[in-house]
């Protein structure tokens, strides 16, 4: 018997665009990017904003409540806050389980925001993560606004189209793919960062030079001492160009919402993610990034996909950034369990970015298990 009378399919797409701003203080009164980027009119009932605010962002930036404040309050015609911020934890403890989510959900119901309505968070990448994550729930989504404050968010987490938490001990196993409504970065933030956070986000810088932008990584092994010693002209350079690769990867690769196995921009993350959760989180993202590229850029010289002068100098230019290349947590057999988390968080078939050579990529299918381990012992 034949069951399948009739079959309806059809095809659309749905181009997406957003801005990404560069400035400096956005909350001062005399620095109207984020009323035009925000949009509210005159004449028409002022467009109700939920502001989210990474808490080791207000405790570092003196008076910034009062800016935030005093700024809505100057253009109450046009914009105007739908509640008083909510102030979550920075760090990962931001997007670890439901509860900053679900207080966000919470705060937007009982401050009535539509579809037009925008939230705008004001945080490091975790902060931006779980924030773009509720703004994806909430009417099936609301207009999102990132302001990043961390190199890191900045460059890498802040610009893309990801929004997630972390559960069931995978780092990032619930989220969106969401695109915002517009960036922010201040690079006055970056001013505020202890020194962990300043360098983190450099070890992204590495990431997308290393496989895509020999030039770049040069410029970066040049630019290392004075990363190190918190250049703030250095560290703007480094970060617009990063996020202008981040942004022309996925532009152009065909597969922004990562339908795909590949996924070029996670190079050294397998490990990386693995090894944050094994850490309890005291490893910061950029540190396990830089451990994680350290690790894969170690065995793609012994796959002899890189020579021995391009493995010494990523490995010299990370730890002339101060960005650690090694962790006894690498010892642990449970790091190898990161390899299947990875495949499973893909779609079923692992597939790790590599350099073949430096500033180009491959893309492999099995990791040799007794050559990573070698690896590990090679960085020790």
């Amino acid at each position: 018997m034949h069951y399948e009378l009739k079959t309806l399919r059809e095809r659309f797409t749905v181009s997406y665009a957003y801005p990404v701003h560069f400035t400096r203080r956005v909350f001062a009164q005399d620095n109207a990017l984020l009323a035009s980027v925000l949009g509210g009119r005159a004449g028409a009932s002022p467009l109700r904003v939920l502001m989210v605010v990474d808490a080791g962002v207000s405790g570092a930036t003196p008076g910034l409540m009062r800016q935030i404040d005093a700024y809505f309050n100057a253009r109450a015609q046009r914009i105007t806050l739908a509640d008083k911020p909510l102030i979550v934890p920075g760090g990962e403890n931001a997007k670890n389980g439901w509860g900053n989510v679900r207080e966000i959900m919470t705060r937007a119901g009982r401050a009535r925001l539509d579809r037009h309505s925008v939230i705008a968070a004001v945080g490091g990448g975790s902060v931006l993560d779980m924030a773009g994550f509720a703004a994806s729930l909430i009417h099936r989504g609301v207009r999102f606004v990132r302001l990043p404050t961390t190199a890191l968010a900045q460059n890498d987490a802040g610009v893309g189209v990801k929004n997630g938490m972390n559960e069931g001990g995978a780092k990032n196993f619930i989220g969106t793919f969401a695109p915002p409504f517009a960036v922010i970065n201040d690079f006055a933030f970056l001013k505020t960062l202890p020194q962990g956070d300043w360098i983190s986000g450099v070890a992204e810088a590495f990431k997308v030079a290393i496989i895509a932008d020999k030039p770049f990584f040069n410029t970066l092994c040049a630019l290392a001492p004075k990363l190190k010693k918190r250049n703030q002209a250095a560290m703007e350079q480094v970060v617009y160009r990063t996020a202008q690769l981040h942004l022309r990867h996925i532009a152009t690769s065909g597969d922004p919402f990562e339908s795909g196995s590949a996924r070029p921009l996670d190079f050294g993350h397998w490990a990386a993610h693995r090894l944050e959760v094994m850490s309890g989180f005291t490893l910061t993202h950029g540190q396990a990034v830089a451990i994680g590229i350290a690790l894969d850029s170690t065995y793609a010289l012994f796959k002899r996909m890189i020579p021995e002068d391009e493995h010494a100098a990523i490995l010299s230019g990370l730890a002339d950034c101060g960005l650690p290349i090694y962790s006894p947590l690498l010892e642990r057999p449970e790091l190898l369990d990161g390899l299947e988390q990875f495949r499973e968080h893909l779609g079923g078939r692992l597939c790790v970015t590599l350099p073949a050579p430096l500033g180009a990529k491959r893309e492999v299918h099995t990791m040799d298990t007794r050559l990573i381990r070698q690896a590990i012992a090679r960085l020790r």
